[in-house]
C-alpha cells in the first residue's frame, strides 16, 4: 500500500520505518512544499518520496501527522472522496504544544464545551474523508523497536466507519502492533484522545486464552 503524510515530524518518520520495512511505501508532505523533505525522505531510504499535500491524499490511507492546533489548517482545501484519514493527532491545548497536566486540562476543557470528541472536529474539518482515530495514544520514542521480534505494542483504533476502521487495524497488525477496535469516534475517541483513560499507557499483548483451554 502507500501511506500518505500529511507533516513530517517525529510520528511521521518512526510510522515510516515501519511502514517501509513491512514494504509499504510513503509520501511525505508538510506545509513548506517536497523540496524541503529531500532530506528527510532520503534518511528513510527507498520507498518514501517527498511529495505535495495533494500527492499525499492520492494515497491509499491517509495521515494527518501535524499538530492538532494545526489540523484544522492543514486540511483546508483538500476534496477528500472517501479516501480513509487517519487522526493521529492529540489536541493540546497553546501553541507551542503544550503538554503540561495544566495544558491537558484546558484542551479537555475547550473539547467538554464543544460537546465533541478531538477527532470528531478533525472529522468536520474533512469532509468526505472516513476518520479513524489512531497511532497517538503512545509516545513514538516508545515504539522506536524495529525488530522482528519487538513487543506487540497495543495502538488503539476509533472510527464511524467499520471498514476504514478494519483497514487501518489490518494495517497497524501487519506491523507488528496490536490494534484493538474501541467502537466510534464518540465512544472510543473519548477513551483514547489526550488526558482520556488509555492515553499514554504502555500495553503490550503477549497472548490470547484459547476458549477451550478455559
Amino acid at each position: 500500500m502507500r501511506i500518505g503524510f500529511i507533516g513530517a515530524g517525529r510520528l511521521t518518520e518512526i510510522m515510516s520505518r515501519h511502514l517501509l520495512k513491512a514494504g509499504h511505501e510513503v509520501v511525505i508532505s508538510n506545509s513548506r512544499g517536497p523540496e524541503t523533505l529531500t532530506d528527510f525522505a532520503a534518511k528513510l531510504g527507498p520507498g518514501a518520496k517527498p511529495g505535495t499535500k495533494a500527492d499525499a491524499v492520492k494515497s491509499d490511507i491517509v495521515i494527518l501527522a501535524v499538530n492538532w492546533v494545526d489540523a484544522e489548517k492543514a486540511l483546508e482545501g483538500i476534496e477528500w472522496d472517501g479516501q480513509i484519514l487517519i487522526d493521529a493527532t492529540n489536541a493540546h491545548a497553546g501553541y507551542p504544544v503544550d503538554i503540561s497536566l495544566e495544558g491537558v486540562i484546558k484542551s479537555r476543557a475547550v473539547l467538554a464545551q464543544t460537546g465533541q470528541t478531538s477527532s470528531e472536529l478533525v472529522a468536520d474539518w474533512a469532509p468526505g474523508a472516513r476518520l479513524v482515530k489512531s497511532i497517538s495514544n503512545v509516545p513514538m520514542e516508545w515504539i522506536t523497536d524495529f525488530s522482528d521480534d519487538k513487543p506487540r505494542t497495543v495502538l488503539f483504533a476509533s472510527g464511524d466507519d467499520v471498514e476504514a476502521k478494519r483497514v487501518v487495524i489490518d494495517l497497524l497488525n501487519g506491523l507488528g502492533f496490536a490494534a484493538i477496535d474501541l467502537g466510534s469516534l464518540a465512544t472510543g475517541g473519548a477513551l483514547h484522545e489526550v488526558g482520556a483513560p488509555l492515553s499514554g499507557l504502555e500495553f503490550h499483548f503477549v497472548r490470547r486464552m484459547r476458549p477451550e483451554a478455559r
